[in-house]
């Protein structure tokens, strides 16, 4: 069977068995990719060691430290590959067995302009409700994608410049597809493929998430939406942490937005409140953000695309 043009990126740290069960589920695709790229962040968990084992074909590329970002990995995957599509994949995902034949014939229909498409993504403790709403379950173009299973054209990425280093982890998504949005590219919601993701639904519990979701959040608005829209997302998300509630009506909110666009902040009132200091990091976070307003006014072009939307609601 010859393989068909993609190349599987997977940025990994840490997640030894995660990744091997990825691997094992991409060696069972119908179509086969031409080539499987790991960017493994100096795991300590023997990872480097297993995939050379069970995987000699995959391309590994090991990282001298572990201190590197999600977007920094990432890019690295994203250069290396050589084939005209691209798998986006967080290391503790399972693919069905017709995941990429699939999206490559959803792409035969698409115009050329359609730079990516995203999957529905199933993950723990994700709420019925959630799964249920049209939004999530109808087909239809976004303004972000899930990082975590997504197929690219590869010159869309390229031309858009990758994700951007500078946000580090979290949020990388909708920053890269926004640039999308601006090129002219469009990026297709095809629900009808199904992405199993280990990560449980919502933000990751903890202070680095919390910080770095706000942090980024706000150099995203600073680069690409317009002050008005900037003035009015801080006046909700401020209302939102001194207002509160409980976690649980916090969540409801959250999902109750337009839960495919809002990906990504969904849960966020819920770590503000359940984060030890949770207000006072995010409002570091916030004057972290403010110090890198000179790199993101540099780079800022408000996004006029008409499937553009701001997260919050």
């Amino acid at each position: 069977m010859s393989a068909v043009p993609v190349s599987c990126v997977i940025s990994s740290f840490n997640k030894r068995e995660h990744l091997l069960a990825n691997l094992r589920a991409i060696a069972e695709q119908r179509a086969q990719p031409a080539e499987v790229i790991v960017v493994d962040n100096a795991s300590s968990d023997g990872t480097e060691a297993a995939v050379r084992a069970e995987f000699p074909d995959v391309k590994l590329i090991v990282m001298p430290h572990s201190r590197f970002g999600a977007c920094e990995t990432f890019n690295l995957g994203f250069k290396a590959a050589t084939q005209e599509f691209v798998a986006i994949l967080d290391d503790d995902v399972v693919l069905p067995p017709d995941w990429i034949e699939r999206l490559l014939l959803r792409f035969a229909r698409e115009p050329a302009t359609t730079a990516l498409i995203t999957t529905l993504v199933i993950e723990p403790d994700m709420p019925d409700a959630y799964l249920a709403r049209a939004d999530v379950r109808e087909e239809r173009y976004l303004c972000t994608f899930r990082g975590c299973g997504s197929l690219a054209r590869r010159a869309a990425l390229e031309q858009a410049g990758w994700y951007d280093e500078r946000i580090f982890i979290y949020g990388n998504e909708r920053d890269l597809a926004t640039r999308l949005l601006d090129l002219g590219w469009r990026v297709l919601l095809h629900p009808d493929v199904v992405t199993f993701h280990a990560t449980p639904f919502g933000l990751k519990a903890g202070k680095r998430s919390l910080y770095y979701h706000v942090r980024n959040f706000w150099i995203y608005a600073f680069k690409h939406c317009a002050w008005s829209d900037v003035a009015k997302v801080a006046w909700k998300l401020a209302r939102k942490a001194l207002v509160g509630g409980t976690a649980r009506q916090s969540t409801d909110r959250d999902a109750g937005a337009a839960a495919a666009e809002a990906t990504g902040t969904i849960g966020l009132n819920e770590s503000l409140q359940q984060t030890p200091g949770g207000k006072w990091i995010a409002v570091k976070a916030t004057l972290n953000a403010c110090l890198n307003l000179p790199y993101c006014l540099a780079r800022r072009r408000v996004c006029r695309a008409p499937d553009f939307r701001l997260p919050v609601h």
